[in-house]
């Protein structure tokens, strides 16, 4: 299973902000940002703090896809 954050994407665009305002306000770094956007992997502590920054669960975040093969 691959993970997915077009959840996240689709949430900055509804609360008009941008990436930039994501990673200032949750106070993540530059570079767990850029793993965001390549749908990487990304600690559980990211993910809260982007969390708790939105106020909202981690399922409206991310999610779990089948990988292509």
């Amino acid at each position: 299973m691959a993970v997915s954050y077009k959840k996240l994407w689709k949430l900055l665009i509804d609360k008009d902000m941008k990436k930039s305002d994501l990673e200032r306000e949750a106070k993540i770094t530059h570079y767990s940002l850029s793993k965001l956007s390549q749908s990487k992997d990304v600690s559980t502590e990211v993910l809260g703090k982007i969390c708790e920054t939105l106020n909202c669960t981690i399922d409206d975040i991310m999610e779990f896809v089948p990988e292509e093969k």
